[in-house]
């Protein structure tokens, strides 16, 4: 296939961004923090502090080597495809343009950019968006349905099991329920800006930085009708419900990856401006919303929305965000997953 100019640079980028990734995967063992992770720090992000656990997940070449069955080397891979290439279920899993690691950079790896083997570890856990004990299938259910803007594989079918696996391999070696901070867990927010979260300085940095990727409408970027880039609002992107609509959480991925490439090169006030011009954009309805935006976020407000836009006012066009029952290119609202009760019969 013949790469455009654009595609030339963001890959080039990419390489970079690995660079660092590699650095690390080089560098460390599970538990310590003595290593100097000369990648990751000369990258910009901090070392590892003791007391942290440290681990540095298995890489599919490690899978090869690996003395374990060749029917769950098998699946484990099926898992990594169906991360790393998420588009493959779309239609029916999935309703908009986005892969798993769209998010979740570096194969799911990449620290500071929501590395998914800490879910393995930390799960059956407590979750406070849906105020249940969550599994790690229903944590996978819950991106389905919220960042894939879609519907998830059933629990314990095979597509389920593969994506689990996956989490699970990477977590090789981790212990279970930890008692020490993981290092590069999440998107870490970088610390409050000096200066509130602007619209039009956002914008600014938005048609500067990230444009080349995202496009001035935020619809992303596609090669030969190949999906290259992720939208960041609109149909093809994430819904109302999804964890990066909320701005700390976009200033914390943008600040520790964007632009791709150049992690941590803006400042922190860039990184919240431009997340709060990001998270100010329509996309489609959470699939919690009950007709009525105001009741929704009586409902979910307080364990989720108190953090994103869902429902305000943009300040240049008077317009309310999410006011609007637009459910992007699926043709029902909610999941399955969405809303099951779970452990009724259990008392106080």
């Amino acid at each position: 296939m013949k790469l455009s100019k654009i595609t030339l640079a963001v890959l080039g980028a990419s390489l970079a961004a690995g660079l660092g990734v590699t650095a690390y995967a080089a560098s460390g063992q599970s538990g310590g923090a003595e290593q100097p992770y000369q990648g990751l720090t000369a990258l910009g992000y901090p070392a590892p502090q003791e007391g942290q656990l440290v681990h540095v997940p298995p890489t599919m070449a490690d899978l090869e080597e690996a003395d374990i069955h060749p029917e769950l080397k098998k699946v484990i891979r099926r898992g990594y495809e169906l991360f790393t290439d998420t588009q493959q279920l779309r239609g029916k899993n999935v309703f908009n343009d986005m892969n798993c690691s769209s998010c979740h950079l570096g194969e799911g790896r990449q620290p500071f950019s929501a590395p998914i083997w800490p879910a393995a570890i930390t799960l059956p856990g407590f979750r406070g968006k849906n105020q249940h004990v969550n599994n790690l299938e229903e944590r996978i259910a819950g991106c389905f349905a919220y960042s894939m803007n879609g519907t998830p594989p059933e629990y314990g079918s095979d597509d389920m099991l593969a994506l689990s696996a996956y989490h699970q391999w990477l977590a090789t070696g981790a212990p279970m329920y930890p008692d020490q901070p993981i290092y590069g867990r999440g998107f870490p927010a970088p610390p409050e800006p000096e200066l509130e979260p602007d619209y039009a300085r956002g914008e600014e940095v938005y048609q500067a930085q990230c444009t080349i990727c995202h496009q001035d409408d935020g619809a992303g970027h596609y090669e030969d009708g190949e999906y290259v880039f992720p939208a960041l609002w609109g149909d093809g992107s994430n819904n109302w419900g999804a964890g990066i609509v909320r701005t700390h959480t976009a200033a914390g991925f943008i600040k520790n990856n964007m632009p791709l490439g150049q992690p941590n090169s803006l400042s922190d006030q860039q990184a919240w401006d431009v997340a709060y011009y990001m998270v100010s954009q329509e996309r489609p309805q959470d699939p919690r919303y009950t007709g009525d935006v105001d009741e929704t976020l009586e409902l979910f407000g307080p364990t989720f929305h108190r953090n994103s836009r869902y429902g305000e006012v943009r300040e240049h066009d008077d317009h309310r965000l999410a006011d609007h029952a637009n459910t992007g290119e699926k043709d029902f609202l909610k999941p399955w997953n969405v809303g099951m009760p779970r452990f009724e019969e259990l008392s106080e």
